[in-house]
């Protein structure tokens, strides 16, 4: 049971990511309902915007009903947040439930289209095809059926932020994430790609910026989840079906030999550019994909420099491993609170929190109860003083200095001198960066959450992103 004020946040980082979330609510009892009651709030008027479904139980009768409903809307179609309020009435109500709990839906992954479509024509006709998968394709891929249909059409590989964790980031032919944090090479050859085809991504701005004017055909459980930006065709149906399907209609598929080479050459090309990184966080990006077992789980925040995790090659997503994002609302410090939920729900599989201080700031209350849940987190906290994204858009203005600093240098204020579940260290040298990780790791396995502080100077920012100005329509 939560309040619903504070909930909001949470609930609209659901909605945006389409992830499943049924929030219970408290609320005003009906026999006090209009009459000034205490903390009374017409709490149904302000969340039903944010949530799939929004609905109140008046009666103990209704509560079963109201709940499984509430598990099957939120799970299925299209995933995202319900809200069920239950008044102070029921608190002290019986509630009896006639049958058995049926909270998950079958879900039919057969997709049938006619042996010639427009979708699919133009899957085959494609010589300089991309697959771009985004979030809706999460849970979608357990059989690789996305990387052999790739390798059927002889397609580069893309995914969106939303969409990382849906395949393995090692296969041959992927070339990182798109739009914002799309490597110069791979935007060249999407240059020249004549069909993009879109598994479950609405090509929110961020997962399109910079494209050129391309045709794509998108593929989605729902029609609202479509884009209306590009030429294309459409499909409406399950991911992993569709691609099914679309397979076995293409046995005689020869891939373009041409196409495949210019894929393997953007792909060296980046790698080979990587090498000659000279920043600090991407080499310890690099150094921790490399002490982080096969099956860890990256929990990304969306600040400035702890962006350096959405450029590949510097950190991967093997096929074991598994991505959280924030959505496009990126609200400060989603994944340095999110790092203890995906801890809670993935037992065994160690995760990493990405942040800046800015966002690690915004939970330091709540470390505690992760650490006294012996949920085992490792946090990488990237500190430049502040808010290191704000500061950015004030020297691009030039008002640096003018009245005030966003990112002045510094750390965050040490409090976990008296909890001996947490354990805090600073990168002072970067030359010590892997024993400090593979220590940090250990205490983690430990049951421990372990807080590694690294000093980043403001100037070590990912390649590009000094140069957008956000604070305007694009």
């Amino acid at each position: 049971m939560v309040d619903s004020t504070n909930v909001l946040t949470g609930v609209l980082e659901a909605k945006c990511s389409a992830a499943p979330l049924v929030v219970l609510a408290a609320g005003t009892g009906v026999e006090r309902r209009g009459s000034a009651a205490f903390q009374e709030l017409d709490q149904m008027s302000f969340i039903a915007p944010l949530v799939t479904w929004a609905h109140r139980v008046d009666h103990p009768n209704r509560v079963p009903a109201a709940l499984q409903r509430a598990w099957l809307v939120a799970q299925h179609g299209v995933p995202g947040p319900v809200y069920v309020e239950l008044p102070d009435h029921l608190l002290t109500a019986e509630i009896e439930r006639a049958f058995p709990w049926r909270v998950n839906a079958e879900t039919s992954m057969a997709y049938k289209s006619s042996v010639s479509s427009p979708a699919l024509d133009a899957v085959r006709a494609a010589r300089r095809p991309v697959l771009l998968v985004g979030g809706g394709a999460r849970h979608r891929n357990d059989a690789h059926s996305i990387e052999r249909f790739a390798d059927r059409l002889g397609a580069a590989l893309l995914v969106t932020a939303s969409g990382r964790g849906s395949v393995d980031e090692n296969h041959e032919r992927f070339l990182g994430l798109s739009g914002l944090y799309l490597r110069p090479q791979a935007a060249e050859l999407l240059r020249d790609s004549d069909l993009v085809i879109a598994l479950g991504s609405r090509l929110e701005e961020t997962a399109t910026y910079g494209w050129p004017q391309l045709p794509v055909v998108q593929v989605n459980i729902a029609a609202e989840e479509f884009s209306a930006e590009f030429p294309g065709h459409t499909v409406v149906g399950d991911v992993a079906a569709v691609v099914a399907h679309w397979s076995s209609m293409m046995d005689t598929h020869e891939p373009d030999p041409g196409w495949l080479m210019r894929i393997a050459e953007t792909r060296a090309a980046i790698v080979a550019e990587a090498k000659t990184e000279t920043s600090v966080i991407a080499g310890l990006l690099t150094t921790l994909g490399d002490v982080l077992p096969e099956d860890r789980i990256l929990v990304q925040e969306n600040g400035l420099q702890d962006m350096w995790s959405y450029f590949f090659p510097f950190f991967t997503c093997p096929a074991e491993a598994g991505s959280i994002v924030p959505s496009e609302q990126t609200s400060l410090g989603f994944g340095a609170a999110a790092a203890g939920g995906v801890a809670l729900a993935a037992p065994g599989r160690q995760v990493v929190a990405f942040v800046g201080d800015g966002a690690f700031a915004m939970v330091d209350a709540d470390l505690e109860t992760v650490a006294r849940h012996g949920l085992g987190v490792l946090y990488v906290v990237l500190c430049n003083g502040g808010y290191g994204w704000l500061q950015a858009q004030l020297e691009q203005r030039r008002l640096n200095g003018e009245r005030f600093e966003f990112a002045g240098g510094g750390f965050p204020p040490n409090r976990f001198d008296g909890l001996s579940q947490v354990h805090y260290t600073v990168l002072e040298d970067p030359g010590d960066c892997g024993p400090v990780l593979r220590h940090a790791v250990e205490v983690c396995a430990q049951g421990r959450v372990s807080v590694v502080y690294v000093p980043v100077e403001l100037a070590d920012r990912p390649p590009g992103l000094s140069e957008i100005d956000y604070s305007v329509p694009q």
